[in-house]
């Protein structure tokens, strides 16, 4: 994990999900995914959109001409757990498409210019993703 990441974390963990170092500009929870070589648990921070009771996270990558390593875990495996604010749950990632993915993406591009700029920077269409809240216990138990 590099140094910027393991600041977000500590900040997020440290204030009940408030996190004051910039960048971020924006809502952070951090996304717990296990890695599809090492199955070794990952935490990154993302900013997220509040979408109605859902989070929605974009594996922008800073418009990167790919996706980023966490979104390859969640490919692999969706069962995630996440926290938000000073809540923690376990999720199924679940991939956006079509004009709902459009209307997420403008949404989060509208109230965050750096997701407008990271649209144009890449040729890819930047990866939309909903946390869908689990009811039951994770498949993976979470080290939090």
């Amino acid at each position: 994990m590099n140094q910027k990441n393991a600041l977000v974390i500590e900040q997020f963990r440290a204030n009940n999900g408030i996190v004051t170092v910039v960048p971020p500009r924006g809502p952070v929870l951090l996304l717990h995914t296990w890695g599809r070589k090492t199955g070794a648990e990952r935490v990154t921070p993302l900013m997220y959109l509040q979408d109605g009771d859902r989070q929605v996270i974009f594996a922008s990558m800073g418009g990167w001409r790919r996706n980023p390593d966490w979104y390859h875990n969640l490919v692999a495996d969706p069962n995630v757990t996440v926290e938000v604010g000073t809540e923690v749950y376990n999720a199924i990632a679940v991939e956006v498409h079509g004009e709902e993915r459009e209307r997420l993406y403008d949404t989060m591009a509208a109230q965050f210019s750096q997701f407008a700029l990271y649209k144009k920077k890449t040729k890819r269409l930047i990866p939309v993703i909903f946390l869908q809240r689990k009811a039951a216990a994770s498949d993976h138990p979470s080290s939090v």
